[in-house]
């Protein structure tokens, strides 16, 4: 079977024909070329209307590569014509295989974005003879395209949270759906400021957001703040995940603390090595482990009167009824209280400020959790060592939507598996 034969019944173009096929030798080995050329009496296309149009005149041969074949570069050759156009003047004609004075096809481009989901950006470069630079153009081209076409009708569920990216405390706030059907990442912008979450908000727009049911978030100030003004019908529920990490932050204050009044005093430190043992759920602790914890449970610590409040409090997530879970955060924080455990009495206050919040976990019946949006932090985190040489938030965010957007992609004739 001729290569062109192939290329026909893949790739085929109205209005155009391919010629002739033959083996060129370049700089990095051999490449297979092919000739394109316009059909007899066809007119080309404006590339703004897409109109047909009469020739104007016939420019220099450009070269735009295609899909590798057994290893080898496909290029294809095709003099573009310039066409003049009763409405845009004249121009360049349209071609299908490639957009404006782009030298990558749009097949190539796909082929590329589509590896570049699987692999590491620079290990799709090297595995295809190409650079860093066509693999981003490519995943930014699928990735345009998704943004475009993409639908946000069914958004009922959201998550937002922070990720830190580049250097120096610099954040990425997110906006996940969280919808059990479909799980991705609907926007993404830089800091974290109650401004760059209302720019969600404003593309998202007022109807969807009336629309939404629920909002999970961490206690961050600015996105509680925009939420409770923009998300009005939903409730917002606050991140279990991140009200736990606050008790953890806590006990491990307490034990630092003590470990210092200790060496003062120059007792023995018990606590040497004790970090994990305090901070870790008892399911994940070793053998060795829980007798080293049994231990030091025996022991009037501030540190264990810590770690036994975080282990009273869970009793509150078992609880069904927002009611009798508000009357157990009352007493529990009642209780904190009256401790002289400073960092404990500071998680106390920020039940006690962010309640009605947090309540509204059981309001939900439970049916929206942390898990989705660490997950998909977890990805988010993977998706950007994969890109690799990213110095920009623009690709950053290319990177992100393409791995996490879950976008429409860009018809093509065939599917590269």
């Amino acid at each position: 079977m001729l290569l062109k034969t192939i290329l026909n019944k893949i790739e085929k173009f109205k209005s155009f024909v391919y010629k002739k096929t033959w083996l060129e030798s370049v700089e990095e080995g051999q490449s297979i070329m092919v000739r394109v050329l316009a059909r007899k009496n066809s007119r080309g296309e404006c590339a703004h209307c897409g109109k047909s149009c009469p020739t104007y005149d016939t420019q220099a041969m450009r070269i735009y590569e295609y899909v590798p074949l057994w290893g080898i570069k496909v290029f294809f050759h095709y003099a573009p014509r310039r066409v003049k156009c009763k409405e845009h003047g004249i121009h360049v004609e349209r071609v299908p295989w490639a957009e404006g004075k782009e030298h990558l096809t749009k097949s190539y481009k796909s082929f590329l974005a589509h590896w570049a989901k699987r692999l590491a950006w620079k290990d799709v470069s090297e595995a295809f003879r190409t650079s860093w630079e066509n693999v981003y153009r490519a995943v930014k081209w699928v990735v345009n395209y998704g943004l475009a076409h993409r639908e946000w009708d069914d958004v009922k569920q959201i998550g937002v949270d922070e990720l830190a990216v580049f250097k120096g405390h610099r954040y990425l706030t997110c906006v996940y759906q969280l919808d059990k059907e479909h799980r991705r990442l609907l926007w993404c912008g830089m800091n974290r400021t109650t401004k760059t979450l209302l720019r969600f908000f404003r593309d998202f727009g007022k109807e969807r957001c009336s629309r939404l049911q629920f909002v999970m978030s961490d206690m961050w100030r600015p996105y509680l703040k925009v939420i409770e003004k923009k998300a009005v019908n939903a409730l917002n529920i606050l991140d279990r995940f991140h009200i736990m990490k606050k008790f953890n932050e806590a006990i491990d204050k307490v034990r630092r603390q003590e470990i210092k009044k200790l060496e003062i005093k120059e007792k023995e430190n018990v606590l040497v090595n004790s970090r994990w043992l305090l901070l870790k759920k008892a399911v994940n602790l070793t053998q060795k482990q829980i007798y080293r914890l049994s231990q030091l449970l025996k022991i009037n610590l501030a540190s264990v009167k810590s770690y036994l409040l975080r282990e009273d409090f869970q009793r509150f997530w078992s609880y069904t009824s927002p009611k009798w879970a508000n009357k157990f955060l009352d007493d529990w924080t009642r209780r904190t209280m009256r401790t002289k455990l400073g960092p404990m009495k500071k998680v106390a206050k920020m039940l006690r400020t962010h309640k009605e919040l947090i309540l509204n976990w059981f309001r939900a019946n439970g049916e929206l959790s942390s898990g989705p949006v660490e997950g998909l932090n977890n990805k988010a985190k993977l998706a950007i060592k994969k890109a690799y040489g990213f110095r920009t938030l623009n690709c950053l965010q290319i990177a992100l939507y393409h791995q996490l957007g879950q976008l429409k992609e860009p018809p093509s004739t065939h599917r590269f598996c």
